[in-house]
Order: C-alpha cells, then sequence, then structure tokens
C-alpha cells in the first residue's frame, strides 16, 4: 500500500517541481535582482552582515566572501540597508530594473582594529546564528523554519573549552543528554528520549558503536535538529540528529594557534591555517592539526590522540566550486572497561577513582579517515545543485573489560563482592560510502514562492567486530579474586594475557559481529510561500528503500517507507514566527525475541508546535516548541538477556511528549548567554501481546527535567576591557538509565547537578581562558542495573578540574 501511494504521489511532486520550474520563469519575469557586497575601508569582505532592502521584507546575510543576493524584486528604486551589531548602519540607494541584475558595493565606515575582529571572525563572534549551512540542505533562516533547530557555535564552543564531541556539547541543547560515557570512543547523545543520529556535513554516519568521537580542531559548529527531518533522511530515530559541520576555507588569509594545559596531566596544541594558494583566490586551502595526551583521575587510564584535516577548495568559474576534504583521527588510549565500576547493593559504593585497570594491558588503538569530494553549481540565480561522495574508513584494535561468566552465562559473583576480571578482545573495522545530489531552487508561480529541494541519498555502512577472545586478569580462587569493594588492590593473579591475530579482522570475525546498513532515499519538498512569503507552507516526502543486518541475526531485514512532511510557519512580525510541523520516519530493526518472532521496522510520527523570536535587533532568540513523538514496534534490551543470548523486547507502541525552551544569544553589550530548560515524558503506550513491560512503563535513555546554563560576560571598556568571567550549570532530574532500572528492581539513578565557571581575557591577537569543571566537586556518574547479574554498574566523572589555555591570532 505505501510502496503505491509513492508511486502515485511522486508523478505529482515531479509535475509540481516542472511547472514551478516553467512557470515560475514567466512570472518573475519583469522582476530584478540586487546582487552586492559588503567590504571594509581596505577592500576586505566582511561576513554575518545584515541586509535589507526597505519597504519590501527581504533581507540576506553576506557570506564568508562578503557578497549577498535579493531576488524576485519588484522594479523600483529602494533604500538597501546594511547593519552588523557594534557598527554603524549604513543605507544606499539602489534602482531595480525590469529583468536586469543591480550591483551594489557598500564599505563600512570603522576601525582598522575592528575591521580585522570582524573579517576573521564575523560568523563566531557570538553565541547566535541566523541561517542553518547549506548542508542542512534548506535554503531559510532558522526563524523561518518549521522546525526547532539548535546551532552550537564555535565562539560557544571556544569559550567552554570543549574539545570533542563528547566533552560537554549537550549542555548547549535543551533536552540532550549523554546517558553512557564510552570514554572518548562515541558521542552516545540522545534527546527526545532516544539516541540522535550523527551527521557530518549533511550525511547520516551513525553507527551502532560510531562514529568516532570528532576532535573540535576541525569542526566549525554544530547543528541540532529536533524530531525528524525528512529534508536528511528518514531511516532514522525520530527523536532528532546533530550535524557536525567541519571548517572549510574562506578565502581570508589567517592562522591561529594555541596550547591547552589542564588536570590529569592533559596537554594539547591545535594549529588552524586558512588562506589562498593563488593570486586570483580560485585556489584556497584550509589546514587544522591537533595533539593531545591526557591521564585520568583513574589510575593507568589514558587518551592520547592527533588529528590532520586539509581542505582544497577550487573555484572552477563564477559559478561552480569543488572541494576536497580529508579527516584523519589517531587514538591511542587504556582500555575501555576502566570506566565501569561495579556493586552489588547500589551505585557509586567506592570512590569514583576505582578501576579494574592494571598495567601493562595493551592498548586500545583506533585510526579512523574519511575523505570527501564537494561540488557546488549555481545554475542560476534561482537554482543551485549540489553534489557529493564521501568514504569513511575505521579500524580499531584493542580490548574490552567486563566480568568473567561460568560455562553457562552465569556470572562469577560472589557475596563478599569478588568477581574474576575478563578480558575480552574488542577489535573493529568498519567501511562507509555515502553519495548525495540535490537541488536547491527559490522561483514564484505568480504571488507564490517555491522554495524547492529534491534529492537523491545512498548509503552503505558495513561493520565487522571481533569479541570472540578472552582472558582473565584473576584466578577463580579465594584470596585470588579482584574484589569490588576494595578496588585499590588491583594486582592480576592470572597475570596479563595476550591475543591471536595472526587472522585479519574479518576473518576472525563471525556472523555475531556484523553490522550493515544499505539504503536508497528520493525526496521532493517545496515551500510554498503566501503573502509575501510571511506565511509558508511545506509539502514534502520521501521515499526509501533500507536493508538491515545486525549482531545474531544472519538474515537482513528490509523496509520500504514513503514518509510524508507537512509543514506550516507564519512571520507575526519580522523577528517572531510561529510554526506547527508533521513528520515521519521509519528504521528496519534486526534482533532476537525469545518467542523467536521477528521484529518490525519501527515507525516514528512526530507533531511539533512552537514560536521562535529574535529579541533587540536580533542580538539575541528564544524558542519555544511542544511535541508528540509515536513510536510503533519499538524495541528494548530484554532484562533477562545473557551474554550468550541477547534477547530484545518489542515494546509495542511509545509516546514521548515534551516541552522544550531554548535561549542564546547577547543579551546586553558584553553579555552572551545559552539557556534552556526541556521536560520529556516518554513511556510504553501499547504494549506487545506476550511481552511482559507493561503499559505506562518507562522508556529507558532520559531525563524527565533537563536544564543547563552558560553565561560570559566581557568588559568592553576601561581598564578591565577584554576580561571576561563565565559561569554554566547543569541540572539533571528523574533520571532513567539506558538499559533497565527501577522497573527491573534497580534503584534509581540520583538527580545530576553540575557547576563549571571560568575566566578568561582578550586583547588584539592574544586570548587566555581558564575554567574549572565540577566546581562543588560532587561524585557525578551515569549507570543502569543488571537484573541478571543482580549488579549495579556505574561509569564515573571527574572531580573537581580545570583547564588553562592559550591562543594567538596571526
Amino acid at each position: 500500500m505505501i510502496k503505491k501511494l509513492a508511486l502515485a504521489v511522486l508523478p505529482f511532486f515531479l509535475a509540481i517541481l516542472s511547472a514551478t520550474f516553467l512557470f515560475g520563469r514567466e512570472a518573475d519575469k519583469d522582476n530584478g535582482t540586487v546582487n552586492g557586497k559588503i567590504v571594509s575601508h581596505e577592500g576586505k569582505p566582511v561576513a554575518a552582515v545584515t541586509v535589507r532592502l526597505k519597504g519590501t521584507g527581504k533581507t540576506a546575510l553576506t557570506g564568508e566572501d562578503g557578497t549577498f543576493v535579493l531576488r524576485n524584486v519588484k522594479p523600483g528604486n529602494y533604500e538597501l540597508e546594511a547593519s552588523f551589531v557594534g557598527y554603524e548602519d549604513v543605507i544606499k540607494s539602489v534602482t531595480v530594473d525590469e529583468k536586469k541584475t543591480s550591483n551594489v558595493e557598500i564599505q563600512l565606515n570603522i576601525s582598522q582594529a575592528q575591521i580585522d575582529e570582524v573579517t576573521v571572525r564575523a560568523v563566531k563572534n557570538g553565541y547566535k546564528e541566523n541561517n542553518p549551512s547549506s548542508t542542512l540542505r534548506i535554503n531559510e533562516s532558522l526563524l523561518e523554519a518549521p522546525q526547532n533547530i539548535q546551532v552550537i557555535t564555535g565562539k560557544a564552543l571556544a569559550d567552554q573549552q570543549v574539545i570533542s564531541m563528547n566533552d560537554g556539547i549537550t549542555r548547549n541543547v535543551s533536552g540532550a543528554m549523554r546517558i553512557e560515557h564510552w570514554g572518548d570512543q562515541y558521542a552516545n547523545i540522545v534527546m527526545r528520549g532516544a539516541r540522535a543520529s550523527a551527521f557530518r556535513n549533511g550525511m547520516n554516519i551513525t553507527d551502532n558503536w560510531g562514529p568516532l568521537t570528532e576532535d573540535m580542531s576541525y569542526v566549525d559548529h554544530i547543528e541540532f535538529v529536533k524530531g525528524p527531518a525528512g529534508f536528511m533522511m528518514s531511516n532514522g530515530e525520530p527523536s532528532g540528529l546533530y550535524n557536525v559541520v567541519t571548517k572549510k576555507p574562506t578565502g581570508v588569509t589567517k592562522g591561529e594557534a594555541s596550547i591547552m594545559m589542564g588536570s590529569y596531566d592533559l596537554f594539547r596544541s591545535t594549529l588552524d591555517l586558512d588562506g589562498k594558494l593563488d593570486k586570483a583566490g580560485r585556489l584556497l586551502y584550509r589546514l587544522n592539526v591537533a595533539g593531545q595526551t591526557k591521564n585520568s583521575f583513574r589510575k593507568y587510564e589514558f587518551n592520547n590522540r592527533y588529528s590532520i584535516a586539509p581542505v582544497l577548495s577550487y573555484k572552477i568559474d563564477d559559478n561552480t566550486t569543488i572541494t576536497a576534504e580529508y579527516v584523519y583521527q589517531n587514538v591511542k588510549s587504556s582500555n575501555i572497561g576502566s570506566y565501569y565500576m561495579f556493586a552489588t547493593d547500589g551505585y557509586a559504593k567506592v570512590g569514583r577513582e576505582a578501576s579494574m585497570l592494571v598495567p601493562d594491558m595493551e592498548p586500545n588503538k583506533i585510526k579512523d579517515e574519511s575523505f570527501t569530494v564537494n561540488l557546488q553549481h549555481n545554475i542560476d540565480e534561482h537554482w543551485k545543485l549540489t553534489a557529493q561522495a564521501s568514504y569513511f574508513n575505521y579500524s580499531e584494535v584493542g580490548g574490552s573489560m567486563w566480568f568473567a561468566s561460568d560455562a553457562s552465562w552465569n556470572p562469577i559473583v560472589y557475596s563478599n563482592g569478588d568477581v574474576v576480571r575478563r578480558v575480552t578482545i574488542a577489535d573493529a573495522a568498519r567501511e562507509n560510502k555515502y553519495g548525495q545530489i540535490f537541488l536547491n531552487g527559490d522561483v514564484k508561480t505568480g504571488v507564490v514562492r517555491h522554495r524547492i529541494l529534491t534529492g537523491l541519498d545512498l548509503g552503505n555502512r558495513d561493520y565487522v567486530g571481533d569479541w570472540n577472545q578472552f582472558y582473565d586478569l584473576d584466578l577463580n580462587q579465594d584470596g585470588k579474586r579482584f574484589n569490588i569493594y576494595n578496588p585499590l588492590t588491583q594486582a592480576p593473579t592470572a597475570g596479563v594475557g595476550t591475543f591471536d591475530r595472526s587472522k585479519s579482522v574479518r576473518e576472525r570475525a563471525s556472523s555475531t559481529g556484523h553490522v550493515a546498513l544499505s539504503y536508497t532515499g528520493v525526496y521532493f519538498q517545496d515551500e510554498l510561500g503566501f503573502f509575501d512569503n510571511k506565511l509558508r507552507v511545506t509539502l514534502a516526502g520521501r521515499y526509501t528503500s533500507a536493508q538491515n543486518i545486525e549482531y545474531y541475526v544472519p538474515e537482513p531485514m528490509k523496509a520500504k517507507r514513503f514518509t510524508p512532511r507537512i509543514g506550516v510557519s507564519y512571520s507575526v512580525d519580522n523577528a517572531t514566527a510561529v510554526y506547527a510541523l508533521y513528520d515521519q520516519s521509519f528504521i528496519p530493526q534486526s534482533g532476537m525475541r525469545r518467542d523467536g518472532k521477528g521484529l518490525l521496522p519501527l515507525t516514528g510520527n512526530n507533531m511539533e508546535l512552537g514560536v521562535k523570536r529574535d529579541w533587540f535587533n536580533g542580538k539575541w532568540t528564544s524558542g519555544l516548541s511542544v511535541y508528540r513523538i509515536i513510536k510503533n514496534n519499538q524495541t528494548a534490551a530484554d532484562p533477562a538477556s545473557t551474554p550468550g543470548n541477547s534477547y530484545v523486547l518489542q515494546l509495542g507502541q511509545t509516546r514521548t511528549k515534551g516541552v522544550e525552551l531554548d535561549i542564546r544569544g547577547e543579551l546586553v553589550r558584553g553579555l552572551n548567554f545559552i539557556g534552556n530548560y526541556a521536560y520529556t515524558d516518554s513511556r510504553v503506550s501499547k504494549n506487545e501481546k506476550g511481552e511482559s513491560v507493561k503499559n505506562g512503563a518507562l522508556v529507558p535513555g532520559y531525563a524527565k527535567h533537563t536544564a543547563n546554563g552558560w553565561l560570559t560576560y566581557r568588559a568592553q571598556q576601561g581598564v578591565l576591557k577584554g576580561f571576561g568571567v563565565s559561569g554554566g550549570f547543569t541540572y539533571l532530574v528523574d533520571r532513567t538509565t539506558w538499559y533497565s532500572g527501577a522497573d527491573n528492581g534497580g534503584q534509581d539513578l540520583p538527580d545530576y547537578f553540575k557547576l563549571d565557571a571560568g575566566l578568561s581575557w582578550e586583547k588584539n591577537k592574544i586570548g587566555i581562558n581558564v575554567n574549572v569543571f565540577n566546581l562543588l566537586d560532587k561524585y557525578l556518574y551515569s549507570g543502569t542495573y543488571y537484573a541478571f547479574y543482580k549488579l549495579y554498574y556505574w561509569q564515573a566523572e571527574a572531580g573537581r578540574n580545570f583547564r588553562a589555555g592559550i591562543t594567538y591570532k596571526f
């Protein structure tokens, strides 16, 4: 039925596209275009300048090259206003003629010191972004988009001294949190009751145990899209996605070097070079390199890594640009089992420095690389074509640590807390390929504006892992086991073993260690603008075919779905918009049920209402949204699983509902703020017949209340000019565990509160930043209760610790 519907609707969409393309040109044949460029008095481009054509409601933001375009302007005489926070507005007269393009150049009258700061750091000078990156595909401002989209700017990341994707990112977005740490191996971020899909530059690179966390040295900013986003994908969790946007050449010659030191022997240095390779400015480059060494508050634990990310961009002509990007990351760390600690009678029963690690264990080594080619071509002033292809390759050699079980998988746990530590091989290989091509259009038919998006997505992921070898660190004898209540006695009574790697990981990995996904998706979206684009109606659909292979399941799971998307957004005034959205997603699922039945694909429906507003001439913004997500056929880990039989529960239907509030930007001059709150409630609303989970039971993996704040004030004048003070907190209330918890006989996780503070100073090209994290020195952790083992486990965070860094711009 779905397939028939898709085949019936697709010609209709194509007809709309053809008609819009043909008649749109006819309808606006008498209109003109305003092309412009904003420069300093030395002719340097200035980015992020707001340009308004008075009396029309048309606005634009200059790009990194200082240019802007205003299309479909009726013939006549206008005043063009250019404004940038902290600088004098410039107004210039412009005449628009029929069927012609008017070219305008505006010079900003500011001092040389200010010019350098604006040119180099314009887009990253605050905590607020007005537009999403082009990798999100939608050709509109965040204010106009009918969805909750939050952008974490590079300036916010720098002020908070974030060094990887796992490093406090979620404090910047309402309802986002991490439920497990996994060291710094991959970011398991959840929001709206489920794991958010991981994207990089618009490509869905989510894996069961990946991707490897991005080092922030080559990251420009991060975009969080709440709820399904049919313009990005349909085969994913309806909770949403985060999109990591990497640094690209800007065409401005500049550089930045930094050194950071901190607690637990942290030492880190980075270098960012940006510039031209030819006088004409057609061949541009960007190079980011980083290296760090870091130990831990737990003995024998470390995480050392380095990365290199070169980018080349070549402007073939005025309309066509090709960009090639390579990212390489190398990680050497201790066994990831060091993060776990256990007790039979509750959480945090031993100090947070407790660890099962011993010296002389082999390290985990990870090599992760990707290569991406992106082509952008402006067909004309109305249509833009983008195509990109990417190849990802990941390899890991190492081990994981848990505690031993007997031949029947019964855990070797004694009443006094004695266990036998078991080290399991954890070698893996991953190879992913992605391809995209999409077309953006901006045309008019009569009085209706059409923002059109259509395209094709292709993806193929393949992962193998070997966990089929192990050795025990301890002898299973009285006095020779490891005691979880006396963890500082760590000597391995059985010694440290080795693994056989005479064969490749793909040869060693059986069907139980294979995960694969391939998909093809086609989509069409038309945002129709009425009443001079004050009312916007989005009609969209995507047809996706996907095939999924999971651990322990020899047969692939296939699913095909047509997923519609309908949105409405209305601009109450130039600074306020309200919206409503309905969107869908699905996921093919594999796994074993205890009754032997197969798993149905997960389908998700999201309904959302929201209001957005910019305040004080766009200096700061606020957004409030309410939503409800219905997921059918959701699965969860079966508490009765054993290591040899990893069953899943088919919960039937779950309902997640919530309220989200986000505020970010410059509240007053020098005072930047990020604040958010989210209420989330996720429960089983209709249980699957024969399953043990009851209606109303909590779905694992979220906190009912999350609140975050981050504030930075920098003195703007006087003897303290350039001096800054920062502070922030994270507060999580009514946390559920990621696996099971109170509903399964275990204790609830306690509430979580973390307080951070910092000092900084900036003058000319030098910046100094010092932050203290977990200022109150609280024992913070996440964890869960395993009913089968009758054990609690938790992963502790560091106590009070600091980072100090110095940055030099040149």
